[in-house]
């Protein structure tokens, strides 16, 4: 992949990818190795089920998920973390509106493409 964000990214200032279906995406720091990235979710948006190659860890920064892992369903508050290992099949739905701090291994290069 061979990209690198910059050292520091200012919430403030980074941009905010609207993706539809009420979630949002900021990606907060990646490089050939790993990524973090912030997702906003509207009251009852959904994450679709899917799989990747990519190991995830998610923790809940704010709002209810109810996250479906590999088929085993949990509900998740802040403070609450799930690592998703690669091509397990996840999503989440979330009730409340929240806000979720993604980390891949690699990075998610799909999420780099123009």
């Amino acid at each position: 992949m061979s990209k690198q964000s910059n050292h520091f990214i200012s919430g403030a200032e980074a941009e905010i990818e609207d993706l539809g279906g009420g979630l949002k995406r900021q990606l907060l720091g990646y490089n050939d190795e790993l990524m973090m990235v912030k997702v906003w979710f509207d009251k009852g948006a959904e994450g679709y089920v899917h799989k990747h190659r990519h190991s995830q860890v998610t923790y809940v920064e704010e709002g209810e998920f109810h996250f479906n892992v590999g088929g085993e369903i949990k509900v998740m508050k802040p403070g609450d973390s799930c690592l998703i290992p690669p091509f397990v099949e996840h999503g989440a739905v979330c009730p409340t509106g929240g806000i979720l701090i993604d980390t891949f291994s690699p990075p998610r290069e799909d999420f780099l493409e123009d």
